[in-house]
């Protein structure tokens, strides 16, 4: 299951669109000139199109505004805070420094800690194993608690589940830990636009969760002028990743 999400995720690459095109439209122009040359065309507009901020911002946009944060947060209530991976650059990356490598969706780590510094008692969860197909070194959960030590939080108040792969994972193989009820109260930290289907995974798998939130990607609207090829193809695949997501999880019966 985890190589075919690893060919989904391939699928959902706007770029990689493009460039099926493009060889397609070659092959074509050997024997048929006018429809190559057609689909070469098609090849240029999915490109230039991609880079129109709004459209990709409109599917982040309805993803991250299903589920806000409370408003009123009595942090007594909680067990703990429970935070998803996908924060760190990869393993290979951190090799041959000291310095934390994060990536953009840096906020996942970050929030926790002045939730942290406001209630005392609060312990910390993250969940994270190896996302990459391919790889070797630190886990994300070991990554993550190099980052945690360096901004003094005391490893009794860190719990790290290092076996995950993806989200279902991530439910499933942090309730094992020992010490965790997943009955009692959990504030649960992602990426706006993943609470929908973290939040309907942790619940399937029995948590107790509160969304909690992070890492926008779209505000309330987005100007009509924006316009980046890199920051399009980028927030396309982000919207395309998760859509397929929450169907294949709906397919399997994860939510």
């Amino acid at each position: 299951m985890f190589v075919i999400s690893k060919l989904l995720n391939v699928l959902t690459q706007p770029l990689a669109w493009v460039a099926v095109l493009l060889v397609l439209g070659l092959l074509l122009q050997r024997r048929w000139r006018r429809a190559g040359l057609g689909v070469v065309w098609a090849a240029l507009f999915v490109l230039l199109l991609q880079g129109w901020e709004p459209l990709p911002d409109a599917l982040l946009r309805k993803l991250e505004a299903q589920h806000p944060a409370p408003v009123h947060l009595d942090l007594s209530r909680y067990a703990g805070i429970i935070v998803l991976g996908g924060s760190t650059e990869s393993s290979y990356v951190w090799e041959g420094h000291d310095q934390p490598a994060l990536n953009g969706a840096a906020e996942r780590l970050t929030a926790a800690l002045p939730l942290l510094l406001r209630d005392p008692r609060l312990v910390l969860l993250y969940t994270g194993g190896e996302g990459e197909l391919l790889a070797s070194g630190p886990s994300e959960a070991e990554r993550a608690r190099r980052f945690y030590a360096e901004q003094g939080v005391p490893p009794a108040r860190l719990l790290l589940e290092s076996a995950s792969r993806n989200t279902h994972d991530n439910a499933v193989f942090s309730a094992a830990l020992p010490g965790v009820d997943r009955t009692r109260p959990w504030l649960l930290i992602t990426s706006a636009w993943h609470m929908p289907r973290s939040l309907l995974t942790f619940r399937k798998a029995g948590w107790n969760v509160t969304p909690w939130p992070t890492d926008y990607r779209a505000g309330d609207a987005t100007p009509w002028h924006q316009y980046s090829l890199s920051q399009g193809a980028a927030k396309w695949q982000t919207a395309l990743h998760e859509l397929v997501g929450l169907m294949v999880y709906r397919l399997r019966g994860w939510l």
